[in-house]
Parts: C-alpha cells; structure tokens; sequence
C-alpha cells in the first residue's frame, strides 16, 4: 500500500513537472532556444542601390560570425535570416513581417535605405519587437523616440546637415554655406539641423532643394553661383551629387565643395560620373568612420573582411564604401543580448538599448542612446579627396541640433 502511495505521488509528481516545463517552453520568446538566437536582417542586396547595403550585410555577418566562434552569447549560436529589401518601402515591410511572422526572429538587424525603413515603423512598434538598424539614417523612425526602433548608426540626418555647416564655419571658415538637399522628407531632416547650426553659429544659408530624381542641375546651381557662397554643402544621393559636381566645374565655379556621406557610396564611380578630377580640385567628403577607409584605427575591419571574404576582396572597389557600418550595430545588438543576461526577453532587450553606451572603436563618436535619443552616433570626419587620395582633416565635428520633444 505504501509502495504504491509512493508511486502515485512521484508520477504527480513528475507530472506536474512536465507540465510546468511545457509551460515554460510555449511561453519562451520567439527565435530564441537553448542553443541559438536568430537575428533577422534586411538590406538591399541587389538592383540599383545594393551598394548601400550588400557589404555593410556583410560587414555584420562577420562580425556575428566572429562572436559564434568565440563561444556565441551566453552561449548561444547566433542565427541570421537574412532578406534583400531591394532599398523599397514595400519590399522592405515585407521582409520585416516575413522575419517577424514567418521566421519568428528574436529581434531586427536590418535598414540600409532611410526612406524604405521609416515605412515599417509602425508594425515594429505594433509588434514590440526590438529594431536595431544597419546604416540608414531614418530619422523619420527614430524621432519621436519609441521603445524599440534603434538607428543612424553611420549617423543621422539631422546630424549631417548640422554637421556640414560646424565643418563649413569652422574648417573653411565659411560666412556663407549653398546649401543643397532633396525636396523631400529625408532633405527636411537635414536641412533642419543645418539651419539651427547656422543659426548658432552665425552662419547664412542659400539653399536649392532638388527632387532626388532630377537630370539637369543647370538652374539651382546658377542660383547658388549668384548666391555666391563661400562653399556649396551637398547633400543629396549619389546619383544627383555626381551631376552637381560636375556641372559646377563646367560653370566655373570654384568654390570648395563638400559632399555628405550620403552621396559618397562609391567614390571611383563619382570620380567617374563627373568625368573629371579637375572638377575635385577644391573637394571634401564627409565620414562617419573613425579613420579614412583602411586607416590604422579600423584596419582590423578590412583585414576581417579579405579574411572572410577573399573572393569578393580580390574584386574592384571591394570592400564598398560603407561597408564598415554594418560592425557597430552588430556590436550593439551582442552587447545588448549580452547585458539582457542568459535568459533575455524582447523587453528586456529594449530596455537595455534605451540606456546602451560604448564606443565602437569604428565609427567617429560613442554609440550612445538616451531617454530623448535614439539616433547612435552624431560625429563626423571630413577628408580631402583629389579623386585618387583622400587625406583626413584633424579633429571631428557635430550638429547642434538636438530633439526637443
């Protein structure tokens, strides 16, 4: 009798056991498991604009591939699903809800194309599922700040366009900064936080917006010539930077020119589509780097890359230009895996990027967010560039904008 009160109580027992563990592993978050963590990414990785995106994929994929060999976080194995987003809106929230839905991902790693990416805000809040951006600005989804959606990485566009005047005034010593940007959301950001540093510093503004589509410069640049300024700031994509420079040389005007980072994905084609390094006389790009590309500072990035992929290494203007930018994302997204303790929760791992801090050691500023902040780094550097060399201007500079709420 004994013995088989003894029975009934440990099957209960076991039981209830079984149950509780059931229970516990239908309420475990999604993408996550003893043993891996998978981390959906989104970039464009084909068409027209992959240069923004392929390498800097790649970049992250690296790094994440260098974190599982050490042992992975807390001991998990990092798993990447990885979608191209082909730099379009609708493309873009598709991946996101194929990751989130379909794949189950614990979190977002993803978002070269800042226009693409401000398009998933809504279903990322909606899904409480931490976003951590690669290198799109997409101020649009960071302002006002929410609980989930982390970016600018490379740096935002409010700090661009602040940034571009701190370097006009106080490199070029400029009175006087022709001001050009995209007639839209994205060329509005900047321009705010051009405008408000050159309020501060006493600095005057002629500013041509342009649709990021246009083929002929002629008439905005003849505006800004009779503007004369002291140096022209663009900062437009690629495509309508490349048509500014050249027209501005064919013009005469010789003022310094100084492009953003968002127009400077891939130099040798710039160098290329202006037709002339004549026309780079007098020309500075902005970065976001901690040194010029390959420099001593992040040479152990591109070493990592020709490591990890030598084929691509051995191609033309590989690595890309931004290809860096996809490191430190991918650091914070580690750190914050790994400060959210062995057992991590979406919540606790947007807490933890509410208040995240460190300096990458490979972009130019601390990644840094804050309870107003969700923008990760707002520093910039400024190179000399001939059309062949690039040679880095000492110190670093920044936009005095900041969110009022």
């Amino acid at each position: 009798m004994k013995c088989t009160a003894t029975r009934i109580f440990w099957g209960a027992a076991l039981l209830a056991a079984g149950l509780a563990h059931a229970s516990s592993a239908g309420a475990q978050e999604p993408g996550l498991t003893e043993k891996t963590i998978k981390i959906g990414m989104f970039s464009p990785l084909s068409g027209a604009n992959m240069a923004y995106g392929l390498d800097v994929v790649n970049a992250a994929k690296m790094y994440y591939n260098k974190i599982n060999k050490d042992g992975g976080v807390h001991g998990r194995q990092i798993e990447l699903v990885i979608e191209d987003d082909r730099c379009n809106a609708n493309d873009l929230v598709s991946a996101v809800k194929k990751l989130v839905e379909q794949d189950q991902v614990f979190m977002l790693n993803g978002g070269s194309c800042s226009a693409a990416a401000v398009a998933a805000k809504d279903y990322v809040v909606r899904s409480k599922i931490p976003w951590v951006m690669l290198n799109a600005s997409a101020d649009g989804a960071l302002y006002p700040p929410t609980d989930y959606i982390f970016g600018a990485f490379s740096i935002s566009q409010y700090a661009v366009g602040g940034s571009v005047v701190d370097f006009g005034k106080q490199h070029l010593k400029a009175k006087k900064i022709g001001y050009i940007n995209h007639d839209d959301a994205y060329g509005a950001w900047n321009l705010e936080a051009a405008q408000e540093t050159a309020k501060q510093l006493g600095v005057e503004l002629a500013v041509e917006s342009i649709n990021a589509n246009i083929t002929d410069v002629t008439a905005p640049l003849i505006k800004l010539r009779a503007a004369n300024p002291d140096t022209i700031a663009i900062t437009t994509y690629a495509k309508p930077a490349a048509l500014i420079i050249k027209k501005a040389y064919e013009l005469g005007i010789t003022k310094p020119i100084v492009l953003t980072v968002t127009g400077t994905a891939n130099l040798s084609q710039l160098v290329e589509n202006v037709g002339s390094k004549d026309a780079l006389k007098n020309f500075y790009v902005q970065d976001v780097l901690a040194d010029v590309p390959g420099g001593p500072k992040i040479k152990w990035v591109y070493d990592m890359y020709k490591e990890s992929y030598p084929d691509l290494a051995a191609k033309p203007d590989h690595p890309q230009a931004y290809m860096p930018y996809g490191i430190a994302p991918a650091m914070s997204v580690v750190k914050a895996l790994t400060d959210a303790g062995p057992n991590p929760t979406r919540e606790k791992v947007a807490e933890v990027l509410r208040n995240q801090k460190f300096d990458s050691g490979v972009m130019a500023g601390p990644i840094e967010f804050g309870p107003n902040d969700r923008a990760a780094q707002e520093s910039t550097i400024y190179l000399k560039f001939d059309g062949s060399q690039q040679t880095l201007i000492p110190g670093s500079f920044k936009s005095l904008w900041k969110y009022k709420g």
